[in-house]
């Protein structure tokens, strides 16, 4: 456990955003090991430091006051300084409780939070494999039987690669090794953690290595296949939009035009950022299919218009574009009312998805 309250962590924590911020990584590591040199002990460097710097970079972006350059940058200083803190601590950090083998999903870019994990965990005595961002998880598989792990711990970060993530936590409980997840991805309260089967759900680093300091998580049942968890995919919805994702996008881009006006005078540019974002909203639409929560969409829909205002990109531009959605998946019962609970959220109205529909038909 942390104790910091003595000691100017708000200082420290200002002084490493101004670092990361400009790209100073000679001051981004001096200030981690000024914290460290008045006292302050590794974990917390790591979580009380670190961490919050770290997510204010996430917001920063959002709020459009920093580009993405400018994020990628300010991460990999943020990853460079844990590693030089992980070599410091080291020769001084005994592994003596057990092996935890740490990675992302595959499919998944956002490797510090996992990286946070797995320093915590060395510094509370375990021995620890970390496999870093965006593993297969057949090479996954092949590393818990070469090294026979006692947990593997998987990190996501982004909702969508929650159909991979289930794949990913059945392929590994059937070689007999428990599942911890954590990351964004699987909810704020842990909802798609159960929802996948996940043995163990922690909402940060902390409380991962707080648990498993409790005792050895048990053994996973015999093996089953994800369908068994989500009955729901018999239908058929999410796989027939995640195989026509293409398709979908080029088609609500050939059709947004004429219902967005002022598409018209975009440039290549814009028209690139646009299909990106209509890609999203179908990946988004696949995985509250894949899960079965409509508000999966509808929280990244809310989410994707302040995106879009900070940029100063008109919200309801969203609006036409669900509503081509909604005809060319009027077939899917599922769908069509996940993308009405959306539309009605963003616009205020109850029917906006029929209206549309009927005005361009």
């Amino acid at each position: 456990m942390t104790s910091t309250a003595a000691l100017p962590n708000d200082q420290w924590r200002n002084e490493l955003w101004e670092a990361v911020s400009t790209g100073n990584e000679q001051l981004a590591t001096g200030t981690l090991f000024e914290a460290l040199e008045a006292g302050t002990n590794p974990e917390s460097v790591l979580l009380d430091l670190i961490a919050p710097v770290q997510r204010r970079i996430g917001e920063e972006w959002a709020a459009n006051r920093i580009t993405v350059a400018q994020e990628h940058a300010a991460t990999a200083i943020n990853d460079r300084a844990i590693a030089a803190l992980s070599h410091h601590y080291a020769a001084h950090t005994a592994a003596a409780r057990g092996r935890v083998l740490v990675a992302c999903v595959d499919g998944e870019w956002h490797g510090l939070p996992a990286r946070l994990l797995a320093e915590v965990l060395k510094l509370r005595g375990w021995n620890v494999d970390f496999l870093g961002a965006q593993i297969p998880t057949s090479h996954l598989i092949m590393h818990i039987h070469q090294t026979g792990p006692d947990l593997v711990a998987l990190s996501s970060s982004i909702a969508t690669r929650l159909p991979t993530a289930h794949a990913t936590i059945t392929a590994v409980q059937a070689t007999g090794t428990p599942v911890l997840v954590g990351g964004a991805a699987f909810g704020p309260h842990g909802q798609y953690a159960r929802l996948l089967g996940a043995d163990i759900w922690a909402p940060d680093a902390q409380t991962a290595a707080d648990r498993l300091e409790q005792g050895p998580v048990p053994r996973p049942g015999p093996a089953h296949q994800p369908i068994d968890d989500l009955p729901h995919l018999a239908d058929q919805e999410y796989t027939m939009v995640a195989r026509t994702r293409t398709s979908l996008v080029r088609t609500v881009m050939s059709g947004l035009e004429a219902r967005f006006p002022a598409m018209r005078d975009y440039t290549t540019a814009q028209r690139q950022h646009t299909a990106e974002d209509i890609a999203h909203i179908v990946d988004f639409l696949a995985t509250a299919l894949y899960t079965g929560d409509p508000d999966l969409f509808s929280d990244f829909l809310t989410w994707t218009a302040g995106i879009l205002t900070a940029r100063k990109v008109p919200a309801h531009s969203l609006i036409p574009a669900l509503g081509i959605l909604a005809e060319q998946l009027k077939d899917f019962p599922r769908a069509t009312s996940i993308l009405r609970q959306a539309t009605d959220r963003l616009s205020g109205t109850g029917s906006v998805i029929a209206s549309d529909s009927r005005n361009h038909a």
